[in-house]
């Protein structure tokens, strides 16, 4: 595979020039047809260069040898090695961790985001963008949606009021004049809560009823839990605190030192934990 340069020369993509990788043969003999989580290494006992998940870790490895884009991975690859799972949010929980605690080169890093935010509504105010830097999101009530940046939450709340004919002033979202109609009503975008053509507390009910759908959940326990989740060959206890993952262990003996969790809150936990947890399908311990 041959593309033109601008300059009229011909360069050759680096993926097209694929060689099987013999050198890691060696290490695809053990890997087992079980849940998991895998890593390439290379010369650097520090940083790997991929960490991946499956639920089958022999299937999904092999996939790699046959995707020429991956050449130059395969090429910097010295070892690779696995840790297998109880199952499939045990490998999610813990590919997660360690992405974001060894950065690999090859990974879409996982980073905390210092910008997270959230809109806060009380029911009677304008609603409020405020940020996980400065509020614990897995106590704080009345908080709906998580977004990357004010502007994608200021964002969301504009695309709401559109929808529902509710009024940019009383959202904050412009400034507004007490009992004037806003331009928007004039124009029949706004159902007129703004200058009485409509009650505030309909204008208000419709905000919330778009708001729930995104509500963030406080975090439902006093402590950390043990959520349990059986496998083909293993049982594994998760541990979570606030959203947190913290860790696995067999036994509950070996958690004691997993319960703190870590400063601010941590979006990908919540992302991938709350519906199991809260799903009825895994057994919970409370810690």
């Amino acid at each position: 595979m041959v593309r033109r340069a601008a300059s009229h020369r011909l360069e050759f993509e680096p993926a097209a020039i694929y060689e099987y990788p013999e050198h890691l043969r060696a290490f695809l003999a053990d890997i087992p047809k079980l849940p998991g989580v895998y890593i390439f290494h290379g010369d650097s006992d520090v940083m790997p260069l991929y960490i991946g998940k499956s639920i089958n870790l022999r299937t999904r490895v092999m996939s790699h040898f046959r995707t020429p884009e991956e050449a130059k991975m395969l090429r910097l690859t010295r070892r690779i090695s696995w840790i297998t799972t109880a199952g499939e949010l045990g490998a999610l929980l813990l590919e997660a961790q360690m992405i974001k605690n060894q950065q690999p080169l090859f990974n879409k890093r996982l980073r905390r985001n210092r910008q997270l935010c959230s809109l806060q509504w009380d029911g009677i105010n304008r609603p409020e963008v405020v940020y996980a830097r400065d509020l614990d999101f897995s106590a704080s009530p009345d908080l709906f949606g998580l977004y990357a940046s004010r502007r994608a939450a200021l964002e969301t709340l504009r695309k709401i009021a559109d929808e529902r004919q509710l009024c940019y002033g009383l959202l904050g979202l412009e400034s507004h004049s007490r009992n004037r109609a806003c331009f928007r009503a004039s124009l029949g975008r706004c159902a007129g809560a703004c200058c009485g053509k409509e009650p505030v507390s309909e204008h208000h009910s419709r905000l919330l009823e778009a708001l729930e759908k995104v509500r963030v959940i406080c975090w439902p326990w006093s402590g950390a839990v043990a959520l349990v989740e059986e496998g083909p060959q293993e049982t594994q206890m998760h541990i979570i605190h606030n959203w947190f993952y913290l860790g696995s262990v067999s036994h509950l003996d070996e958690a004691k030192e997993l319960y703190s969790p870590p400063k601010g809150f941590d979006n990908d936990g919540y992302k991938y934990l709350c519906r199991p947890l809260l799903s009825g399908k895994y057994p919970i311990i409370p810690l």
